[in-house]
């Protein structure tokens, strides 16, 4: 038995794990969650410059595409780098974004602060880091780890998009992105401080996966088919949920509903998103992949499907019935993705690969940000973007059943030897 063999699952190993956990969630929690209090920001904004709902809901769509393309950009500056300064310098980055808006004057410079500076900040310190920092301490119950991480997703737009909604209603859009910038830069001297070297202690430098050359791990998974499955699952669930969840508040608002109603059903959902996505992350492990998903997705198009009655009929049952379903289900495929991603492409530049699918995920995102806007703008209402956004998720869910062999991960995630030395 090896030294590290002696210490696994040690009081003190187990603390490190639930802290590092803890941190994933963290930071998560202020990725998302920052980014996603522009949904509150539309009305205002409009009501003071006068622009178009495809203009402004380009800001957000530039927000998700530049996080996400920044991905494979994150998972390379944390391989060379380290997590000090990945993250450290995603919050600056955050900061100095939401700073710039809290003074814009023009559509360009939310372009720059929030679509640019925020995005980057963004990605670089949400999931493809973390999927790899997890690797290293979980083993079985990787997909486990990873869904309570991605639940930090849910957890930010619960707390963040009220907090906003809150400060604009206080003291103005521009004090409430004052606030936000002020606090991530106080969020930046605390983050650089952390004993990242101690949460670093269980990384992997054995081989990678066989199948996987370590000189370019990216280059060799982009040849196999499993690969481009994960980004077809990524991409379309991507875009059909940004055709929906970026004009959420101002549709609950167009048809009848108060600023805080529509605001406080957002963060609902996505409060109940970390019971889905968690759970997501349980029913892989114990279960399988594809079924976890297959009920993620089913859940998701009855959710969209409520929401597109309520242009119909006002009812706050039914708006009850969408929060509750469409919540529970929003994030689960992420999760699963990454619980994939970790296992299949395990070992040196699994971060870079993740990195990449996340990047690919982010196009969908940005796409349906802004064809979220050009359908509202080109058809005065929101129903088409909805329909879509159904067609979209029957493509996601496509590669679980057409090609269910494919996206099977190792038994136990791979062979024993190569599993990181941190908690089983």
């Amino acid at each position: 038995m090896s030294t590290n063999d002696k210490v696994e699952g040690t009081p003190g190993t187990v603390k490190t794990a639930v802290t590092v956990l803890a941190l994933c969630f963290f930071f998560n929690f202020v990725s998302r969650g920052v980014g996603d209090t522009y949904m509150v920001f539309l009305l205002p904004l409009q009501s003071q410059f006068g622009w178009q709902r495809s203009e402004m809901t380009s800001v957000y769509s530039m927000l998700m595409l530049v996080g996400g393309l920044a991905s494979p950009l994150a998972g390379a500056v944390f391989e060379r780098y380290g997590a000090r300064v990945l993250y450290a310098g995603g919050v600056a980055l955050l900061a100095v974004g939401y700073l710039i808006a809290s003074r814009a004057e023009a559509l360009w410079q939310f372009y720059l602060g929030v679509g640019l500076l925020g995005g980057l900040g963004g990605g670089a310190i949400g999931m493809v880091p973390a999927a790899a920092i997890l690797s290293w301490w979980y083993h079985r119950r990787l997909g486990t780890a990873i869904g309570i991480a991605y639940s930090g997703f849910g957890c930010g737009s619960l707390v963040m998009v009220p907090l906003a909604q809150a400060l604009i209603d206080a003291s103005g859009w521009r004090a409430a992105y004052s606030a936000l910038g002020l606090g991530l830069l106080v969020l930046m001297v605390v983050t650089f401080f952390l004993p990242w070297r101690t949460f670093s202690a269980p990384r992997p430098i054995d081989k990678p996966t066989p199948g996987l050359q370590r000189a370019r791990p990216l280059r060799d998974a982009m040849r196999q088919s499993r690969f481009w499955l994960l980004v077809q699952v990524m991409f379309f669930t991507a875009l059909g949920m940004y055709l929906v969840l970026v004009q959420s508040v101002a549709y609950l608002v167009d048809i009848g509903f108060t600023p805080w109603q529509a605001a406080t059903a957002y963060g609902a959902s996505s409060m109940l998103s970390i019971v889905g996505i968690s759970s997501s992350g349980w029913l892989t492990d114990r279960f399988s992949h594809r079924n976890a998903a297959t009920v993620s997705f089913i859940g998701t198009a009855v959710g969209i499907g409520l929401l597109y009655a309520l242009s119909y009929v006002h009812s706050v049952a039914l708006l009850v019935a969408y929060v509750l379903l469409f919540g529970i289900c929003q994030g689960s495929r992420g999760p699963v993705v990454a619980s994939l991603s970790a296992r299949l492409f395990a070992g040196s530049g699994q971060s870079a690969v993740y990195g990449a699918i996340y990047a690919c995920m982010s196009v969908g995102t940005g796409l349906g940000a802004l064809l979220s806007g050009v359908l509202h703008d080109q058809t005065g209402g929101y129903r088409a973007a909805f329909v879509l956004a159904i067609g979209c998720l029957v493509l996601a869910a496509a590669p679980f059943w057409t090609s269910r062999n494919v996206l099977v991960p190792p038994r136990g995630g791979g062979s024993r030897a190569d599993a990181p030395r941190g908690v089983a």
